[in-house]
């Protein structure tokens, strides 16, 4: 998980970690659970593959509801 966060800059890290922060706490998840990693590693594949970072919260959940 943290080898995926090291090709993000500084920006798009906090960017992530808020997203997946959010996601989390409305699911009532922890960060560190099976769930919450995986939302971490979705979230850095769109930040990668260009997402909106203002959608990527939205982007993120409807990946996730979707699974």
């Amino acid at each position: 998980m943290l080898l995926s966060l090291i090709s993000l800059t500084d920006d798009e890290i906090a960017i992530v970690t808020n997203a997946v922060r959010q996601w989390c706490c409305e699911k009532k998840l922890d960060i560190d659970s099976v769930e919450g990693r995986r939302a971490i590693t979705i979230a850095v594949d769109l930040v990668q593959l260009n997402t909106d970072h203002d959608k990527l919260f939205a982007e993120l959940s409807r990946q996730l509801d979707h699974q």
